[in-house]
């Protein structure tokens, strides 16, 4: 079994230990992950396990014929630096230079074994080699690379028509795309992957998901997304202050027992806290006090032996809050006939969607498919475009794009200014006194708050832009890729901020647990082929509900994921039926889900069809909920009626006339039966609640 181990390892960059004394085994069939804060040496780690970095001490160990293939940070691979004179066929099929300098050495000893005698002592030792080197050659997969290389291609995203672009046509998103093929292609023994899915869309890391569980080698994995995480590792090692300690389970496991521990550490810390401020508080009063002056001495001196506890900075839990968002309608934006074209390139074309406050889109589609285009015009940074963007009355909107990072110190002087005074100066006057943990929340710890902006890498400035546009008070967000460049504890900080925000937001993401924990409604846009601009289709539920919808769709045979041009989403015949919902025109498909119809339509609808099914949707379900609330009031004097009587089936003048607690008790089983029926019949309504809200 092919195996990398480490034993007592350890590594210093100057007077800071980043590895202390550390172990580690990875084998064939090792499915892990490496966790821990920014900073704390996670890919200098992964540097030394890949042998691109030797450690100042310890063995490390690699099995014979081990081969290890190892994918650096995004910020490793640059455009400039690699990818460049081939084309991409060309530059993917050096994955497979090990196996060529092989051929070469078979080339070689079969000219030798053709030359040599039958009586030659080396011939058998030849012939031994020749096998050798053969057999590793078919178990390759060489003779059967371009499948390979079109497989892994078409998975990461590329079309077939890339395959003869030249690599520096490439922006720097594909060229981490090509370095990740190229390493995949490989088909090492140990694969380190040091975020992977950086650069990759929901698509594609599906992709990447399900290639890591066809694997028959064993990886090491860092990565930001929790669900990419929980569903390819088994195990977690987590580095902090040079220590490296493994934990059995996928990633939201190893996260649940570090809780329990942080916990245990909190309260050993607090303790600690106490006893330290109490014993420099003896030493100020007792230290120059010639009785005294011993005592305080040696609490001095057990305080400079102590071990003082620290908690590790990625397990801290930071609550932050931003802006109200100020009053709006009850219509935050209405698109209509919103059509785009990139030269004689159709992208969008009558696109119409009605987006009350409150709600939350996702709008989800592979690369290409005009997401972030959409996204601009809403937003009314593109104004070259078909039909018309109108906001509700009081929509005051907030706009986060990918590329943010280039309008963060660009103003004037700004960018010789500090993080911490360039968003003191920006924030509301209420925010300032939270700005620092603001700023924490973001990944600006201990001293980054005082570096000046201009020398901030893209991630930073990027992070610094989306948590300018947080602290102004807007009610509409437009967030393109917003979670790229946080770790998981600042996604779980935003997201939970994001939830709890009342205002609107339409949003763009490649995280799976991000989408579809914050999302309400799901707009879908899809490529139709050459010269076909975007189908649409709008789902009335979350990320979720989307993909078990098309999934469910997919398995009945019904419409699958964009074979249309359809903006809308399936109702149940009941509510159709109740609401008087306009009877479809066109084709209705029936599938496998009980009760549903599914709208197909050859165009997609107006705005004033999609606002009238929005009108009988609400309609039904404020009904819906004006029932259950009648019910819930029902309970509640049912309930209150229920205790009355027990305390009354107590009492003495009760208890003691049987006559008296006979009727008391029949009250009682009567208001007990009602209970549970009202109780059954709330279930009912909840459920026709939730299934009308999608």
């Amino acid at each position: 079994m092919a195996f990398v181990q480490f034993t007592r390892v350890s590594l210093a960059f100057g007077d800071r230990d980043i590895l202390k004394e550390v172990g580690l085994n990875l084998a064939s069939g090792s499915r892990a992950s490496l966790a821990g804060a920014n900073g704390s040496g996670k890919s200098t780690l992964m540097k030394v396990i890949a042998g691109k970095l030797a450690p100042d001490s310890g063995e490390r160990a690699v099995q014979k014929g081990c081969r290890v293939s190892y994918l650096p940070q995004s910020g490793d691979v640059s455009q400039k630096h690699v990818h460049r004179g081939r084309t991409l066929r060309e530059e993917t099929e050096t994955a497979y230079a090990e196996i060529i300098t092989l051929l070469e050495e078979l080339e070689s000893i079969g000219k030798t074994l053709g030359d040599a005698k039958a009586d030659d002592s080396r011939t058998a030792a030849l012939l031994a080699e020749y096998h050798r080197l053969q057999e590793a050659v078919e178990n390759s997969g060489y003779y059967n690379r371009d499948q390979s290389i079109a497989m892994v291609l078409t998975g990461l995203g590329f079309s077939p028509e890339d395959l003869e672009r030249s690599t520096e046509e490439f922006s720097g998103g594909w060229q981490m795309r090509i370095a990740l093929a190229k390493i995949l292609l490989e088909a090492p023994d140990i694969l380190l992957l040091d975020e992977p899915t950086n650069y990759l869309d929901i698509e594609a890391r599906s992709w990447l998901e399900q290639w890591l569980r066809n694997f028959t080698g064993g990886y090491l994995l860092v990565s930001h997304d929790r669900y990419f995480l929980d569903v390819t590792v088994n195990e977690v090692y987590e580095l902090f202050q040079g220590q490296l300690k493994r934990y059995v389970g996928n990633y939201t496991a190893y996260e649940q027992i570090r809780q329990t521990e942080l916990d245990s550490l909190l309260k050993r810390y607090a303790a600690q806290q106490e006893e330290i401020a109490k014993a420099e508080d003896l030493i100020r009063r007792f230290r120059y006090k010639a009785t005294k002056a011993a005592m305080a001495q040696e609490r001095i001196k057990k305080l400079e032996k102590m071990e003082r506890i620290e908690i590790p900075e990625s397990l801290k839990r930071i609550s932050i809050s931003f802006p109200k968002p100020p009053h709006s309608g009850r219509i935050a934006l209405t698109m209509e006939g919103i059509g785009k074209r990139y030269g004689t390139l159709p992208i969008l074309s009558g696109l119409g969607l009605t987006l009350e406050a409150g709600e939350k889109l996702v709008v989800v589609g592979r690369n290409g498919a005009g997401k972030t285009t959409l996204l601009r015009i809403l937003a009314g940074a593109d104004r070259d475009f078909t039909g018309t963007v109108t906001y509700g009355a009081g929509i005051q909107p907030g706009y986060f794009s990918q590329d943010a990072a280039e309008t963060i110190g660009t103003e004037g002087s700004l960018g010789s200014r500090q993080v911490l005074e360039y968003l003191e100066a920006e924030a509301p006057t209420e925010l300032v006194p939270r700005v620092r943990d603001m700023l924490g929340a973001f990944l600006f710890r201990g001293d980054d708050v005082y570096k000046p902006i201009s020398v901030l890498s893209g991630g930073e400035k990027s992070r610094l832009a989306l948590l300018r546009m947080l602290l102004k008070p807007m009610n509409l967000l437009i967030l393109d890729e917003p979670t790229n460049h946080l770790d998981l504890q600042s996604k779980d900080i935003l997201l939970s901020t994001l939830t709890q925000y009342t205002g609107t937001i339409i949003f763009v993401s490649h995280d799976r647990a991000f989408m579809e924990a914050l999302s309400t409604k799901t707009l879908e846009l899809t490529t139709r082929g050459a010269g076909q601009p975007t189908a649409a289709r709008l789902f009335y539920g979350d990320y979720g509900y989307y993909l078990d919808r098309v999934e469910r769709e997919a398995a009945a045979g019904g419409i699958a994921a964009g074979d249309g041009n359809t903006v809308g989403d399936s109702i149940t015949a009941e509510n159709a039926e109740t609401e008087n919902l306009p009877e479809p025109a066109a084709e209705v498909t029936r599938n496998s889900l009980p009760k549903t119809i599914l709208l197909k339509a050859e165009r997609p609808f107006k705005a004033s069809e999609l606002r009238e099914m929005g009108k009988q949707r609400q309609a039904l379900i404020r009904r819906l909920e004006r029932e259950e609330g009648e019910i819930l009031a029902a309970l509640e004097t049912l309930e209150a009626e229920k205790a009355a009587l027990e305390i009354d089936l107590g009492r003495p003048e009760c208890y003691s006339s049987g006559e008296k607690a006979r009727a008391v008790k029949e009250k009682l089983d009567g208001v007990t039966a009602e209970l549970e029926r009202k109780g059954r019949e709330w279930e009912e309504k909840a459920a026709e609640l939730e299934q009308a809200k999608g």
